[in-house]
């Protein structure tokens, strides 16, 4: 296993829930592999009071955590980010800024819980369900053998997991 640590970035137009819950949990699971990073297009400057609400209740820290814009990653002094995964379908739309250290990126598209309707007891059903979503992909991606897979088998692994195909076989067994 490769001592590396990788930088991931996750995007989302208002980098107040899918990106907030990707970047706490890869912080959580990543094992001291990853180093996780949110961001947005158009920050809206609050953490939606649902992932706040979920993410205390699991434990998570969020005397770091805030709303912020994705030009502080595309800054030449920014840490050189490994991975950039867009989480909401707005920002894989969007025309990305030059980010250093090309990354490689993939659009990984989760139901928005800031869009939801309901009652305050679904809308925590719901949150709760996207959580569990994004926590499975990131398992998945941790557990990619990081060591043996070249940039273009990495490349696919990582499309196969957007097709939702977070299993996806190892390599040689295609």
């Amino acid at each position: 296993m490769t001592d590396r640590v990788f930088n991931v970035l996750f995007l989302c137009t208002h980098n107040s829930a899918r990106s907030v819950m990707a970047e706490s949990i890869l912080n959580r699971i990543g094992g001291g592999r990853f180093r996780a990073f949110s961001a947005g297009s158009l920050p809206s400057g609050r953490i939606n009071p649902q992932v706040k609400a979920l993410l205390e209740r699991l434990g998570y820290s969020l005397a770091d955590a805030r709303s912020k814009s994705w030009d502080e990653f595309a800054s030449a002094d920014a840490p050189a980010m490994d991975f950039v995964f867009t989480v909401c379908d707005n920002a894989a739309g969007e025309v990305c800024p030059v980010w250093p250290g090309v990354p490689m990126t993939a659009h990984w598209g989760f139901p928005d819980p800031s869009s939801a309707e309901g009652s305050p007891a679904e809308l925590a059903s719901f949150t709760a369900a996207v959580y569990a979503q994004i926590e499975r992909r990131l398992r998945a991606f941790t557990a990619l053998p990081f060591d043996t897979l070249d940039r273009m088998a990495l490349k696919r692994r990582l499309g196969d997991m957007a097709d939702g195909r977070d299993d996806a076989a190892p390599e040689d067994s295609r």
